[in-house]
């Protein structure tokens, strides 16, 4: 009995596993608004009552998907805060992984994936845009800033939580506003928004 429940465990799970690698490689040629549930379902094998036994919408499948982006982003950012960095570095470390972020899953689906945090249809796994230091990514950047504060970088009266949601919050936005720029107008966009960040916390 335990070995046939085993089994279809795994059956399980390999579905579901099959249905969110060819969901995602639906999104990033379509996009996830235009993906068909149905054509994902037929691609995978499997009848489309399966996709929603496994994945209630296609936005849980995209809030897996930025869970697993996001992990990726932490471990390659706490490697680098772990050796010598000021602020600067740190931020720009963030702009710098985010992007090569963009370049690998490409503009559409990386800009989908962070408009679902403002989305009344964001999957309940994902938290809410007023709780944006459940973020792994938002605890390091916060920790980045704190540190900086006790070195004396960062004056003392700042606020270290809004400085790291007004830097995320405005990275986001610079960075879907400015998608079709050509790259070097973008880099300087985002070299003046990391600058402006920097001049706002400074040592008084």
């Amino acid at each position: 009995m335990d070995e046939k429940l085993n089994g279809r465990e795994a059956q399980r799970r390999q579905t579901r596993e099959r249905l969110y690698a060819v969901a995602i490689a639906e999104f990033k040629k379509t996009g996830m608004a235009a993906a068909d549930v149905g054509l994902i379902a037929k691609e995978a094998g499997v009848a489309r009552g399966t996709f929603y036994f496994h994945f209630p919408t296609k936005e849980h499948v995209l809030a897996e998907f930025e869970r697993a982006e996001e992990t990726r982003v932490c471990a390659q950012l706490t490697h680098f805060l772990a050796a010598p960095h000021d602020l600067s570095g740190a931020l720009a470390e963030v702009i710098r992984l985010m992007t090569t972020m963009e370049r690998r899953i490409g503009k559409v689906l990386f800009q989908e994936m962070l408009a679902l945090h403002f989305s009344p249809r964001r999957p309940e796994v994902l938290p809410g845009a007023d709780n944006w230091a459940a973020y792994p990514v938002m605890t390091l950047v916060f920790q980045a800033v704190e540190l900086a504060r006790k070195r004396g970088e960062v004056y003392e009266g700042a606020d270290v939580l809004h400085t790291a949601q007004f830097f995320m919050l405005g990275l986001y936005a610079m960075l879907i506003t400015s998608r079709d720029h050509p790259k070097a107008i973008r880099a300087e966009i985002l070299d003046n928004f990391l600058t402006m960040v920097l001049r706002g916390v400074e040592s008084r």
